[in-house]
C-alpha cells in the first residue's frame, strides 16, 4: 500500500504539475492525500483545485481554503495573504467555491492506512507544530501510529516513545535535482510527519515537497523536485498580486 502526501500547494500550478510527474514515476498509488491549503498566494487557484479533485482521495481543509471560499474571514491574515486571498475569492469558479467549502475539517483517518491527516494540529487545524512543545499534545493523544500535518511548509516532523522524543529534518545530498531522503517507521513509535510545501515552501529550498508513505514496508521517502519557477512567479505578477508572493518562491521563505 502506497500513498502520496501533498500540502499547501496554494495555487502554484507549476509547482504541483512537477510534484506529480515526479511522484508518478516511482510507481503507482493506492491513495493521495491532500493536507490543505489548495489555493491561496498562487496565481492558477482554478487550475490547482480541478487537478486535486481528480487526484486526490482524501482531503482535509487549510485555514487559506476556508478563507477563499468563504467560510471565514481574512481579518486574522497579514495583509499580503488578506489580498492573495480577497483576489482568489474572486476567480474561483462557484463549483470550485463549493468544493473548497465541502471540504472536511481534520483530523481524517486514512483506512486502511494506519494513519490520520489534518492541516494544523489534529488538536485545532489552525495550530502550527513548529517544535517539540507544539508537538507534545499530539504526540500523547495520537490513536494511531502516524499523522502527516501540513501548515507550516516545512519538511520533517517528530516523534514520540516512552520518553523518547526526536526532530528530524530531511538530509539531502549537495546540489542533487530531484532529491530523496527515506525513513524507517519504528513499530511502537507515534510519528507527526510533515509533507513539506509543494507551492511555498518555508525551510529555505525553494522546490516542491511532497512525501510517500510505503504501508507494509513502515517508510516515508520525503522529495523536493524544480519545477518551472519563473512561471510561477509570471502568473502571480500577472494577476497584480503582491510581488513579495512571487520573490518569496526563489527564497523558499
Amino acid at each position: 500500500m502506497r500513498a502520496l502526501i501533498l500540502s499547501d500547494i496554494h495555487g502554484n500550478l507549476e509547482a504541483l504539475e512537477a510534484t506529480l510527474a515526479a511522484a508518478d514515476r516511482t510507481g503507482p498509488f493506492d491513495a493521495v492525500w491532500n493536507l490543505g491549503d489548495v489555493v491561496g498566494y498562487g496565481g492558477s487557484p482554478n487550475e490547482v483545485v480541478d487537478i486535486i479533485q481528480e487526484r486526490a482521495t482524501v482531503h482535509v481543509r487549510g485555514n487559506h481554503d476556508r478563507v477563499c471560499c468563504g467560510l471565514s474571514s481574512a481579518l486574522g491574515f497579514n495583509p499580503v495573504a488578506r489580498q492573495a486571498a480577497a483576489w482568489t475569492h474572486t476567480v474561483l469558479t462557484e463549483e470550485n467555491i463549493k468544493w473548497l467549502a465541502e471540504m472536511p475539517q481534520g483530523p481524517v483517518p486514512c483506512d486502511p492506512f494506519s494513519s490520520v491527516i489534518s492541516h494544523g494540529s489534529p488538536t485545532n487545524e489552525d495550530l502550527y507544530i513548529l517544535n517539540i512543545r507544539d508537538a507534545w499534545a499530539p504526540l500523547q493523544q495520537m490513536q494511531r501510529r502516524t499523522t502527516f500535518f501540513g501548515h507550516t511548509h516545512v519538511q520533517g516532523g517528530f516523534s514520540w516513545m516512552e520518553e523518547s522524543w526526536t526532530e528530524f529534518r530531511p538530509r539531502y545530498e549537495a546540489n542533487s535535482h530531484p532529491a530523496e531522503w527515506q525513513m524507517t517507521l519504528e513499530k511502537d513509535r507515534h510519528y507527526l510527519i510533515n509533507p513539506g510545501s509543494v507551492g511555498q515552501p518555508r525551510d529555505g529550498d525553494w522546490r516542491a515537497a511532497f512525501a510517500i508513505l510505503e504501508e507494509e514496508a513502515a517508510t516515508v521517502t520525503f522529495h523536493r523536485v524544480p519545477y518551472d519557477l519563473a512561471r510561477a512567479q509570471g502568473r502571480i505578477l500577472m494577476a497584480d498580486l503582491p510581488e513579495r508572493l512571487a520573490l518569496r518562491l526563489r527564497e523558499g521563505r
